[in-house]
Parts: C-alpha cells; sequence; structure tokens
C-alpha cells in the first residue's frame, strides 16, 4: 500500500484538465493568447487580459489550485479587469495542454516564467504585480513572494503546509514520510515583506478554516476574510465580492 503511495500520490495532489481550450477571446472578451517559456524549456500556454476602463496600472499574476485549467478562472479575470487590472491566467505544465508533469519544483519554475512575462514582454513594473494563488497555487506565489516581492499577496484558501493538510486526509499514512512535493507555505511567508491578506471559507472541509487562519498569523497586519459558509470550490471565492474587493483593496493601498 505504502509503495503505490510512494508511486501515485502525485494522482493524489495534481487534478489537471488537459485540454485543449477554446482560444481566449471565445472566453473572455479582449484576452489575447501568450506562451511562456520556463528555465527548463517548456512553453506553457497563458491568457493575458488587459484592464478595462479606468486604469489602475496593475497586474494580476493568477496561480491556480490542484484542479482544471485557466479556462475555470475566467470570472476572475473579467470581474478584476472590470476593476482596471490586469489579469494573467495561466496553466502550470500539464494542464492545460501543456507538456511536462506537475510537481512542486515544476511548479515554482512555471510561475516565474508568469512572471516575467507580466514584467518583460508586458511591461508591467515588479512593484505593480499582485500574486493571487488559489489553495495550492497559494503555496507556489508565497514562494516566488519571498524571492521576488510584489507589490501585495493575496491568498486564497491557503494551507499552512501540505504535509499538515496530508495528516488531515490520510491520517492512517506516513505522509511525513512519503510526501515528495510538501509546499511550505508558512516557512515562505515569514520571509515576505509585502502587504498579505488571506480570504478563505468557513466551511471548507479540504482546507480547513483553521490551516488558513494559521497562516493569517504568520506575519503581523495580515488582513483575513472569512466568507461564511463557503466551501473550497464555493464560487464566491472564484470571483465573489470577497476576493475581488480583497485584490483591489491592495491595488488601492
Amino acid at each position: 500500500m505504502m509503495a503505490l503511495t510512494l508511486a501515485f500520490q502525485r494522482k493524489l495532489i495534481y487534478f489537471p484538465s488537459r485540454g485543449p481550450l477554446p482560444p481566449a477571446a471565445a472566453v473572455i472578451a479582449g484576452a489575447q493568447e501568450k506562451s511562456l517559456r520556463t528555465s527548463d524549456g517548456l512553453e506553457l500556454g497563458a491568457w493575458y487580459v488587459p484592464a478595462r476602463g479606468f486604469k489602475r496600472n496593475f497586474a494580476v499574476l493568477v496561480a491556480n489550485g490542484n484542479g482544471g485549467d485557466r479556462s475555470l478562472r475566467a470570472p476572475l479575470a473579467d470581474a478584476l479587469t472590470d476593476q482596471g487590472l490586469a489579469v494573467l491566467l495561466f496553466d502550470y505544465r500539464g494542464y492545460g495542454g501543456n507538456p511536462g508533469h506537475p510537481g512542486q519544483d515544476g511548479l515554482a519554475r512555471d510561475v516565474r516564467a508568469a512572471r516575467s512575462f507580466l514584467v518583460d514582454e508586458a511591461g508591467m513594473p515588479a512593484g505593480r504585480l499582485i500574486y493571487f494563488g488559489e489553495s495550492l497555487g497559494a503555496a507556489v506565489v508565497t514562494e516566488l513572494a519571498a524571492q521576488e516581492p510584489p507589490a501585495g499577496l493575496v491568498l486564497r484558501s491557503p494551507f499552512t503546509d501540505l504535509t499538515s493538510l496530508g495528516r488531515l486526509h490520510y491520517p492512517f499514512l506516513p505522509v511525513e514520510l512519503l510526501l515528495r512535493d510538501r509546499y511550505p507555505l508558512v516557512s515562505h511567508l515569514a520571509e515576505v515583506r509585502c502587504p498579505v491578506t488571506v480570504v478563505h471559507g468557513t466551511a471548507d472541509t479540504i482546507v480547513p478554516p483553521e490551516q488558513s487562519r494559521a497562516v493569517a498569523g504568520v506575519l503581523p497586519g495580515t488582513r483575513r476574510i472569512e466568507v461564511p459558509g463557503a466551501g473550497h470550490n464555493d464560487l464566491r471565492l472564484l470571483d465573489g465580492p470577497e476576493v475581488i474587493g480583497a485584490i483591489v483593496d491592495l491595488a488601492r493601498r
């Protein structure tokens, strides 16, 4: 049993939608197809959506959770661009028709390719970036923020680290001995030096609220927003007013 878990554990962590995806403009008005090149030579699909109307001169880098693909985050991009923020949606390796296989080191490379696009190709100053990560993506952007500081960091339904979360869901396994990808979010968060907001639901059974509250307690001054009755995949945590407001508030500040 443990040998099987060790061999196939990433299938218990990552749930990619394989693609293919529809054209960007067919999903989000004004969206542009882009390609991101990672440091290990992969080409990843991405959609860049310029701000609409009043422009705040900020861009939001969206790091997805462990399931689906970027098309599922279209409502988030629509809502943010209507608020004057540019948005980059991208898929990790192995997701959305991209080559490769997901893993902690690979996702770290992927999010850096996304940041490089915003700075080097979209021309957005590094100090005008907001990183938004949902669930697993919260760990991905926190590690990035510790090395490449943004203007602000919004973590939606974050866990403290994957080992702790694994113990909750698989108490019958020696998770700390088996786990290859650990995503030590709180360790990286202690090194972050920018405003941080944590948003989570109070009825989350995948990442329990206690985990997100613990993340919010790492840095003094972190803003915490609870969405009453919201589960992990509740649409209010995709593009609801609490999520959009948290991101826009960081841009205003």
